[in-house]
């Protein structure tokens, strides 16, 4: 039998993780960086600042909420979230990143990232082509 709990994070509503004890995956944590309607300078803080925090949790996918723009604003904290990610990734401080839009059975990167975290096999947002989630591998 497998226990669930929650860890409420120290940072802002709109940030959760869900660890499986017993398991031997690790913990997939969601974060919703649109809470608040952030300025996209925060966002991005807030984001470094949760990245953080994911790997002292153990985590190693971080799964962040930002939109897609239908409003005006999420768009661009899609956009340089995903610039931010990049340059994280080139510096070798994350792994990989999948944009929602590619989170999808048929992309190798995500097949790779279901070894490092099988929770995210039952994720709402697989082949939902979802442009307003990204998930980093950490």
């Amino acid at each position: 039998m497998v226990r669930r709990f929650l860890i409420s994070s120290w940072s802002n509503a709109g940030s959760i993780a869900v660890c499986d004890m017993g398991r031997k995956t690790s913990p997939l944590r969601e974060v919703n960086l649109e809470a608040g309607k952030p300025f996209v300078d925060q966002a991005i803080k807030r984001l470094t600042l949760e990245i953080q925090h994911s790997r002292k949790l153990g985590c190693t996918v971080l799964k962040i909420i930002h939109g897609y723009g239908s409003s005006g604003t999420g768009g661009r904290i899609r956009t340089e979230s995903r610039k931010y990610l990049t340059k994280l990734k080139t510096k070798g401080e994350i792994q990989d990143y999948i944009q929602g839009e590619n989170f999808s059975i048929f992309e190798e990167a995500t097949r790779q990232a279901f070894i490092r975290c099988d929770d995210l096999r039952q994720d709402r947002d697989l082949d939902r082509h979802n442009n307003g989630v990204t998930f980093i591998i950490l």
